[in-house]
């Protein structure tokens, strides 16, 4: 009977959850990059709603130029939304690796592919979701800029001086 329901001995236990230290100081990575991502996106809103106001009562080029920006905003809150989706499918993913590692010793099962498996993949998605982060910090950079009429604007001289 001991045989069938064999525990765990409190070592093996310890064991695993060193094993398990890696991918949870990953996960934490992850919490921080998502916080990032959250952080810029509600950026985005932000002044998504403040240009979203300016369109409605704007007229020719400011017109054209707000909704040309909103339009950026729009893609930006897209691909932000990706990045998060990413990191989040990948953190759930680490989420299996842990629980499986745990599952492996709990009941003698021989895991390792799949664990690895499901590793690489976490590891793929959080690739993803990096490059994506780039996608939208690059559409930023393109799209945050100063114009010409404000840079070189010259205040008019009074008349009576």
């Amino acid at each position: 009977m001991s045989d069938i329901l064999a525990l765990p001995q409190v070592s093996q236990v310890a064991q695993t959850i060193q094993l398990a230290v890696a991918p949870v100081f990953m996960l934490a990575g992850l919490g921080a990059f998502l916080n990032v991502c959250a952080g810029r996106l509600a950026r985005v809103i932000d002044r998504a709603r403040k240009v979203e106001e300016r369109v409605l009562a704007s007229r020719g080029g400011e017109h054209d130029r707000l909704v040309a920006e909103i339009r950026v905003l729009d893609k930006r809150m897209s691909v932000v939304n990706g990045a998060i989706f990413l990191s989040v499918a990948s953190g759930c993913s680490i989420c299996l690796v842990v629980m499986l590692l745990f599952a492996a010793e709990l009941f003698d099962a021989h895991l390792g592919t799949a664990i690895a498996l499901i590793f690489i993949f976490a590891m793929l998605l959080q690739t993803a979701a990096f490059a994506t982060f780039i996608q939208e910090i690059r559409l930023a950079s393109r799209t945050i800029h100063i114009r010409n009429d404000v840079l070189y604007h010259q205040a008019d001289e009074e008349d009576g001086a």
